[in-house]
């Protein structure tokens, strides 16, 4: 699927030239992520002898998608999950269910808000999804490959992610 990845890729990237719009995409991508797991991780089933959050059941069907585009972003996305799950599961078992809500409105609040300020004021075009709804599960595939390359890894990534030259014409 790594064709398939790619070319996703290079469609989505077509929608995130701007260096704050992507700044803005993995705040807004981490608090959503976050948020949006929050209530789940108080939701628990037993699965083989062992409580399994709702959080971690619904979030493995995506995990294989990522992983199938590509094992290394997938791995990433992987261990970036496990962190922001920690972090949810944590907060979801030191709060009241109250102020559970409360920071779950704010994170998902926060993290759309930070979406629409990226595209509105830093893209000046309208989020891929509009265009594209499968897009909604390449942000994470976007932000990890954005981090690979920024650490001097998969460069057969870098060519497709790379920034527009200041001299082109912008495809907006």
């Amino acid at each position: 699927m790594a064709g398939y990845f790619q070319r996703q890729l290079a469609d989505y990237v077509e929608y995130h030239r701007d260096p704050w719009n992507c700044a803005m995409h993995v705040v807004g991508i981490l608090l959503l992520f976050t948020g949006a797991t929050l209530p789940l991780t108080l939701v628990h089933f037993p699965v083989f002898g062992i409580e399994v959050s709702l959080a971690v059941i619904l979030a493995l069907p995506v995990l294989v998608y990522w992983l199938m585009l590509d094992a290394g972003v997938g791995l990433g996305i992987l261990a970036a999950m496990i962190v922001l799950l920690s972090v949810a599961t944590a907060i979801g078992n030191r709060v009241s269910i109250a102020m559970m809500w409360s920071i779950f409105a704010v994170l998902i609040g926060v993290g759309v808000a930070s979406q629409i300020v990226g595209h509105k004021v830093f893209e000046e075009r309208q989020p891929s999804m509009v265009d594209h709804p499968t897009h909604f599960l390449l942000g994470p595939m976007f932000v990890m490959a954005k981090l690979y390359i920024a650490l001097g890894f998969r460069r057969d990534l870098a060519a497709i992610l790379a920034p527009l030259p200041a001299n082109s014409l912008s495809t907006r």
